[in-house]
């Protein structure tokens, strides 16, 4: 009798924290829920939310690299789970797999790219007031597409920019450093995680 108890008790909580993960993944955190099960379970709302993280970011991974549900069941018996939270995850991980899908669909962030960059140069050589003056300017039409993936679409973007010469080099200067960042091994490493 004990063990039943126990097997449901374990069943039970796991499966609130499968509820909990569920809401964070389409509304955002929730200090309520997470106080409320730190109270029941006689913890701190601290360690409430590292285990929904925790939890989010295994279904998150699992979903994003389109994990069985061998495979899912598979890594949650390395990570360290019981046969009884084994059991009731994978059962949430395949009941609720579109649904995370869906949440995340909805959440992803889509950075504008560049398509195109035309330019021109400007030069003001002399005024009524100053005749012996240069004023070189760089006008810019900057082309960006963002691609919309919930509805199937590509937006384009015109950023008009006007600079000076000292300007457009320290901006040349920056984007140099930051593409030989993009291309360090801290940065590949991070590219090939989010891949």
């Amino acid at each position: 009798m004990k063990q039943l108890k126990k097997k449901l008790i374990i069943f039970l909580v796991v499966t609130d924290f499968c509820k909990i993960a569920i809401d964070f993944l389409q509304n955002g955190p929730n200090t309520k829920l997470y106080n409320t099960a730190a109270k029941k379970l006689n913890w701190e709302t601290e360690d409430v939310q590292n285990c929904v993280y925790s939890l989010v970011y295994l279904l998150v991974i699992s979903c994003k690299h389109k994990l069985n549900e061998s495979d899912f069941r598979d890594c949650i018996l390395t990570i360290g789970f019981t046969e009884e939270q084994q059991s009731v995850l994978s059962s949430f991980y395949e009941t609720k797999n579109d649904e995370i899908l869906e949440a995340l669909k909805k959440t992803s962030f889509h950075e504008p790219h560049y398509n195109n960059l035309d330019w021109r140069f400007e030069v003001q050589v002399a005024s009524r007031s100053l005749l012996h003056q240069c004023q070189p300017l760089v006008a810019m039409n900057l082309t960006l597409t963002t691609e919309k993936s919930a509805i199937n679409e590509t937006i384009k973007e015109n950023i008009y920019l006007q600079s000076n010469l000292t300007n457009l080099l320290h901006v040349t200067e920056e984007l140099e450093k930051a593409l030989v960042a993009s291309k360090s091994r801290h940065a590949r490493r991070i590219q090939n995680a989010l891949s």
